[in-house]
């Protein structure tokens, strides 16, 4: 076992904040800090000891990892995790999955993009599902509304160039039936950075004014709603495609129906008073509009969402965990100055991808997960208890709770959230860890026991699937 230095993310959208007070150190940070990553990815791995987290295992990877680890994986840590905490809003994104992972770093090498080229979509071979866990309550997008849903709202935006869109949607099928959402289960409150969710919405919708005066120029033509296309694809690809010289007065005109809608009160306020204020920090990016083709969520502390591959997805604002495969692939197509590609976000893009709101499965007392099909990583919640109060005042000190024992047996990294720690190996190794602090626990320290009071999370491997694929041995490519 050993303590990790984590990597700070000075994204411009991080907060200066959450990080900081969880680290312990001055409150304002001189800067954003958005992310902190925990994990051996080769663009920012972690420190230990004299070295880094990526060069350890690489040197014994069986050691460090397991044999059956290493060799699904390829000698690789499967998963990254990261502490994300967002005062802007982060880019309209998209993940690949692992065929088009390869395909695409294949295919970016082969033009000879250089590793740090910002030109690139991606930087590895892997895919990126991932699982946001809430420390705070945390306004997200995640996924597409149905046809008729995003008909309705830009029906009620009035905006005149949207309405054939609005149009198409509503001729357009029902979607399939997304598969059910995991039970509702409470999760145990986390301390974090206090962060206002919007109001809930209301019931009733008041009724837009007359149209506004007419845009130019034209928009582009309604999708048709071809057999075997998606409309929601479709209707996102005209919004993302719209004419440059079009685009100030769409923007515009969308924001000032969005203000209007977020001061009525209606079903789509929330998501009206998310598009207004992300339009105040990205001015004329057509992800504002995009935004509202998108399902609007608030998740409350201890909840989360799962993205898989091809699913549409913005995270807003908030502080939370981020657990993912050890990936950094990221298609964009707004509310950002880094690269976007509309061509390839439309390409990944799978409408279908349903995002249900999850909650922590309870395992044994103090233990929770979530459930999710990704192979490469599970997130675990462990909750150590005060010691039981003694049963006389007369009597000796209250009893230690008892040592918990860690899930999994795996390469496992552990982030301490609130409180302190001890962890004992099986061979009799100990580390203490203390709010903030985290630490790397390798295959070979076997089980390993926790004692104290504190909240922590842990990342392990995820089960295997039935057909998953091993990888040939081997490091963690970069680009050429």
């Amino acid at each position: 076992m050993d303590l990790l230095r984590p990597v700070i993310r000075p994204y411009p959208w991080g907060t200066r904040t959450a990080i900081a007070e969880l680290q312990g150190r001055p409150v304002p940070a001189p800067g954003p800090e958005a992310e902190l990553w925990m994990g051996a990815h080769p663009s920012a791995p972690s420190g230990v000891g004299w070295t880094t987290l990526d060069e350890v295992i690489a040197a014994a990877p069986e050691r460090a990892l397991g044999a059956d680890c290493a060799a699904r994986f390829g000698g690789r840590l499967p998963f990254l995790l990261k502490v994300l905490s967002a005062e802007k809003a982060l880019s309209i994104q998209v993940h690949p999955s692992r065929a088009q992972a390869e395909v695409g770093f294949a295919a970016e090498n082969a033009r000879g993009l250089a590793p740090d080229d910002p030109a690139r979509n991606y930087v590895d071979d892997w895919p990126k599902p991932e699982l946001l866990y809430a420390l705070t309550p945390f306004e997200v997008a995640v996924g597409l509304r149905t046809p008729s849903e995003a008909a309705a709202l830009l029906r009620a935006l009035a905006v005149p160039e949207l309405q054939p869109l609005a149009a198409a949607l509503q001729a357009a099928p029902p979607p399939a039936a997304p598969p059910p959402a995991a039970p509702s289960l409470t999760a145990p409150s986390l301390t974090a950075p206090s962060l206002t969710a919007p109001p809930s919405a209301a019931p009733s919708l008041t009724a837009p004014p007359s149209a506004a005066p007419s845009l130019t120029p034209p928009p582009p033509a309604a999708p048709q709603n071809a057999p075997g296309t998606d409309a929601r694809a479709a209707t996102l690809a005209s919004v993302l495609e719209w004419p440059e010289s079009g685009r100030p007065g769409l923007v515009a005109a969308v924001v000032a129906a969005c203000e209007r809608l977020a001061a009525a009160d209606g079903p789509y306020a929330d998501a009206c008073a998310a598009a207004v204020r992300v339009a105040a920090d990205r001015p004329n990016d057509l992800g504002v509009v995009a935004l509202l083709l998108m399902r609007h969520e608030v998740l409350q502390p201890g909840q989360a969402v799962f993205m898989r591959a091809g699913g549409l997805h913005a995270y807003l604002r908030g502080t939370g965990i981020e657990l993912l495969a050890n990936s950094d692939n990221v298609v964009r197509s707004g509310l950002t100055s880094k690269h976007i590609d509309v061509p390839e976000l439309l390409k990944l893009l799978d409408p279908s991808v349903a995002v249900p709101v999850l909650s922590p499965r309870p395992l044994v007392d103090g233990l929770a997960t979530f459930d999710t099909p990704a192979p490469e990583f599970r997130l675990y919640l462990i909750n150590l208890p005060a010691p039981s109060p003694p049963a006389s005042a007369s009597l000796a000190p209250s009893s230690p709770a008892p040592a918990l024992a860690l899930p999994g047996t795996g390469p496992r990294i552990l982030l301490c959230l609130d409180g302190a720690c001890s962890l004992r190996s099986e061979s009799g190794q100990e580390l203490d860890l203390t709010r903030g602090e985290s630490c790397f626990i390798p295959f070979a320290d076997g089980p390993v026991h926790a004692t104290g009071q504190a909240r922590l999370v842990q990342a392990t491997p995820g089960e295997p699937t039935p057909g998953e694929s091993t990888r040939a041995a081997g490091p963690h490519p970069r680009p050429l």
